[in-house]
């Protein structure tokens, strides 16, 4: 009788699994999950209910997951041989920390002549599929998304199981001995209220998509007052749908731009993911080097001010309110708020980075760092340092009616929209009449932003030696 051992990563789901398919050709199946220490806040308590749901899914069909806390080169090989495997199946991982973990799991399983195998699940396209013409790796994006068009996403289709044959008796963690609630202070309540996490929500939160948004994709993911996005970023961060499901039924809800758009959004987070292949440091060290010469001027307290959603700028304020009340944050906005932080409070895109690790429930490491490179203009294909968001004339276009502002800048509220965007041009009487007094009820602006625009020009002219 054979047994496999399934070691799930960011594949948490029975649909269309490849490395559980490959598991199942064995008799018996051992399903295992070792903690990342390396998550944030948010993410643990995601991953805590992802879990939770994984584990009840298992179960209705016969396998038991097993948890463990450690070295996966130790724990892998050992649980392995505990119950007689013959080869282990896992996820292709990309992350620099995991692709050593790999290294070093195979060669103790070789070690003990067990099998090793790796499955791509959690891409659409392995690193190495795709490659220019010359054989190398593509550092602008556009010509990588043609490629991966002209390359198809492959159709093969994986149904979950209706029984895993699991094994019974093996020692696990539970989740409450792994902490990854928060408690005292309980901040998650914000979280609770706008996710499921789990494979069954990670399909409801799709087939809402599917139903009506996706087809006015292109202009409605622009305005963050509306639910004019997928909100799927962390469903498939963790693995709880296959992208090629996603990709294949957004593809097929018609050749809308809309429909068009969603999918080249799926490809950025591919081309995110090569980056991280090409550029291990891509969290720590910029792609442009010059950039290691960037003059920042570090400042906590304004990075505190940034954090905690007490800029004096509102399309900001509600992008970090929004953040920490949800653990997610709109796509445009996140672009206004790492642009104030980098340009006009020029604090260093790695703090930025940190931050959004460890309070987005989605915290990827490729897409994430990637983003932030992207916006500081240091990365590849990278957004011009000098292209400088201007916040107010972006909460003006994007949230004309204020009411992404209102949500979650409630002091705000009563602002007509024509100063919501901007309360310091306001007359104080008026701002009193509306019930605002800023440095009492809302803080005055941290910087001035054609002080801030100028301080950004200036240092980048550093670099460029001008």
């Amino acid at each position: 009788m054979s047994t496999a051992l399934l070691w799930f990563r960011n594949d948490l789901r029975l649909d269309d699994n490849p490395a559980l398919h490959g598991a199942l050709g064995a008799d018996k199946v051992l399903p295992v999950y070792i903690l990342d220490e390396r998550a944030g806040a948010a993410s643990r308590w995601w991953l805590h209910h992802s879990l939770a749901a994984l584990a009840e899914d298992l179960k209705a069909r016969g396998a038991e997951l097993v948890l463990r806390r450690g070295d996966p080169a130790v724990l892998i090989p050992e649980l392995a041989a505990e119950v007689g495997a013959g080869a282990v199946h896992a996820a292709r991982s990309f992350e620099p920390a995991m692709r050593a973990a790999d290294r070093a799991v195979d060669g103790a399983l070789k070690a003990r002549n067990i099998a090793f195998h790796r499955h791509l699940s959690t891409m659409l396209f392995a690193p190495e599929r795709i490659k220019t013409k010359n054989g190398g790796f593509y550092g602008v994006y556009t010509p990588f998304s043609k490629a991966c068009f002209e390359a198809g996403v492959p159709e093969t289709y994986l149904p979950p199981p209706d029984h895993i044959p699991g094994i019974t008796g093996v020692k696990s963690d539970t989740l409450a001995d792994w902490h990854l609630l928060p408690t005292k202070p309980d901040w998650a309540g914000g979280m609770r209220a706008a996710w499921t996490p789990g494979e069954a929500g990670a399909q409801a939160r799709l087939q809402t998509f599917l139903a009506g948004p996706i087809q006015n994709y292109d202009a409605a993911r622009n305005i963050p007052g509306i639910a004019g996005t997928s909100m799927l970023s962390p469903h498939v961060h963790f693995g709880e749908i296959s992208p090629r499901r996603v990709w294949h039924q957004a593809a097929a809800a018609g050749n809308s731009k809309g429909v068009q758009t969603f999918l080249k959004e799926l490809l950025w987070r591919e081309f995110s993911i090569n980056l991280l292949w090409q550029h291990e440091t891509l969290r720590r060290e910029p792609i442009r080097p010059e950039f290691n010469n960037f003059p920042w001027e570090a400042n906590p307290a304004a990075l505190k001010a940034w954090q905690r959603g007490q800029t004096g700028i509102p399309i900001v304020d509600a992008g970090m309110r929004e953040l920490w009340q949800t653990g997610w944050m709109h796509n445009r906005v996140r672009m206004i708020c790492a642009s104030f932080l980098v340009k006009h409070l020029l604090q260093p895109w790695q703090d930025g980075e940190a931050w959004f690790w460890d309070t987005l429930c989605e915290a990827d490491e490729a897409a994430n760092a990637a983003s932030w490179q992207w916006v500081a203009g240091c990365g590849a294909d990278a957004a011009p340092y000098f292209r400088i968001f201007n916040p107010v004339l972006q909460g003006l276009k994007f949230d004309a009616d204020g009411a992404y502002v209102r949500r979650y800048v409630p002091e705000l509220a009563g602002l007509p929209d024509e100063h919501i965007h901007a309360p310091w041009e306001a007359e104080s009487e008026l701002l009193r009449h509306w019930g605002v007094e800023l440095g009492k009820t809302y803080p005055h602006p941290i910087i001035s932003l054609s002080e801030g625009r100028g301080r950004a020009l200036a240092a980048y002219a550093h670099i460029k030696g001008e």
